[in-house]
């Protein structure tokens, strides 16, 4: 356990990053949930809508450092391109 009064506010400071890191991140993951539960019902109109919402959110967590930027990139990508398939089948 930490002694000096530095040390402390250090740890309380952690704890309140890490709770809006996790909370950041689960907001991340359900867009993305929605964008994929979309594009199984095959509602078009509806998921580039819940597309342009998730690639922002995904986006705010990269300047946030919550994730990196490649990473974030790379799921954009990856869902455009489902979405871009549907609008084609």
């Amino acid at each position: 356990m930490a002694n000096h009064s530095s040390s402390k506010k250090a740890i309380r400071q952690i704890e309140t990053r890490t709770e809006q890191n996790r909370m950041r991140v689960s907001r991340i993951r359900t867009f993305v949930k929605k964008v994929e539960s979309l594009l199984a019902e095959g509602n078009q109109s509806e998921v580039v809508v819940a597309l342009r919402e998730a690639e922002s959110e995904i986006m705010r967590g990269v300047s946030k450092g919550v994730i990196h930027k490649n990473t974030a990139s790379r799921k954009v990508s990856r869902l455009s391109k489902r979405v871009k398939a549907l609008g084609v089948a």
